[in-house]
């Protein structure tokens, strides 16, 4: 990019954590917000645990009648984006844009408004479901609520879905389309998604031989802010394994040093002092990033054993490192994002 994108607001809604102080405490302590799934029945699968949001009250942070329009998912964002808005003190401007990952979207919601169509017919289904069955609400709820006319993108890359969120939205500040914008990630743990992972064998309650599933929304405000920096995003690398099947990871762990590679290579750097690793516990992806990380030689800094895999479309790991770079415990830090299907997205995380 040739450009190091300060990020001067983080929101969080994260397990364990509300708030960016209780996010940072819950790192701190490395306690894991793991634990038995109580939201919804879990009887006769494998897995029965998540890292699940938990005392969440979204009316302190949405006004009741526009809450009332917006499913979980959208709640989670237009919370995580207020915290983000009030942490960075600075009025956003018009054209602020606006960029939110997410692995699956409104799961729940899409089951829901299936389930009234079929009842009931396509005259008698509410039409309020189909408006937030689809993965680009939160994103459309945050621009109207504070009535951003940037971009808006909602991307879906599985894992990689935040960190390729971040990255589209600093390329669009590097090019000079925008001076600000608001970087998201949300994911909801609901029973169809639970179950349907569990029946594909991807779940594991102890990470051995699959992932555990976390939820949650983190947004960040890049550019602008009256408070110093947390820490800049100054570069990013994509690449991606061809050996990998649609919908599990594949076995070349130079597709992973290619993006990493390149991540430096954009930032202008030539040493990282940690790497926050994409490890999630499927055997497969965590064996190939290995193999990577192995050829790398760097300190690994693992985190999804604390939040789960997906949690708030994987910006939660982002904010642990931008978290590690403000805290003086890195310069540089490289953060690896490596998705079932092959999609590899690599970001650099420098210190202010």
């Amino acid at each position: 990019m040739s450009v190091r994108i300060p990020i001067t607001g983080i929101g969080v809604i994260a397990p364990g954590a509300i708030g960016i102080d209780a996010f940072r405490a819950l790192m701190t302590s490395g306690r894991s917000a793991i634990e038995v799934v109580d939201r919804f029945d879990t009887d006769g699968l494998s897995a029965h645990k998540a890292a699940l949001v938990r005392d969440f009250k979204p009316r302190d942070y949405i006004a009741p009648m526009k809450m009332r329009r917006m499913n979980a998912l959208s709640r989670l964002g237009v919370a995580a984006a207020k915290l983000a808005i009030e942490d960075c003190g600075a009025t956003l401007e018009a054209d602020t844009g606006v960029a939110i990952g997410t692995a699956f979207g409104p799961v729940q919601t899409s089951v829901e408004y299936m389930q009234e169509y079929v009842e009931k017919g396509a005259a008698l289904a509410p039409p309020q479901l189909f408006a937030e069955s689809v993965a680009n609400a939160p994103g459309s709820h945050i621009a109207i609520e504070w009535g951003l006319r940037g971009f808006n993108v909602t991307l879906t890359q599985r894992e990689s879905s935040g960190l390729a969120a971040a990255m589209y939205a600093c390329t669009q500040i590097a090019k000079g389309s925008v001076r600000m914008a608001l970087i998201g990630g949300v994911e909801e743990a609901n029973e169809m998604l639970f179950s349907v992972l569990d029946r594909l064998g991807a779940l594991d309650d102890e990470q051995r031989n699959g992932i555990v599933i976390g939820e949650g929304g983190a947004v960040l405000v890049a550019g602008g802010g009256m408070r110093k920096p947390y820490g800049t995003l100054s570069g990013f690398g994509i690449a991606r394994d061809t050996t990998a099947s649609i919908s599990d990871w594949g076995s070349d762990p130079q597709a992973i040093l290619k993006a990493m590679r390149h991540a430096m290579k954009d930032a202008e750097i030539d040493e990282v002092d940690a790497i926050y690793a994409s490890a999630n516990g499927s055997r497969r992806g965590d064996a190939v990033e290995r193999h990577a990380l192995e050829r790398f030689g760097k300190p690994v800094v693992p985190t999804k054993h604390i939040f789960g895999e997906y949690a708030a479309a994987g910006m939660l790991q982002l904010i642990a490192a931008l978290l590690a770079v403000e805290e003086g415990r890195f310069r540089n830090v490289l953060v690896n994002s490596v998705s079932a299907g092959g999609g590899i997205v690599c970001a650099i995380v420098s210190r202010f």
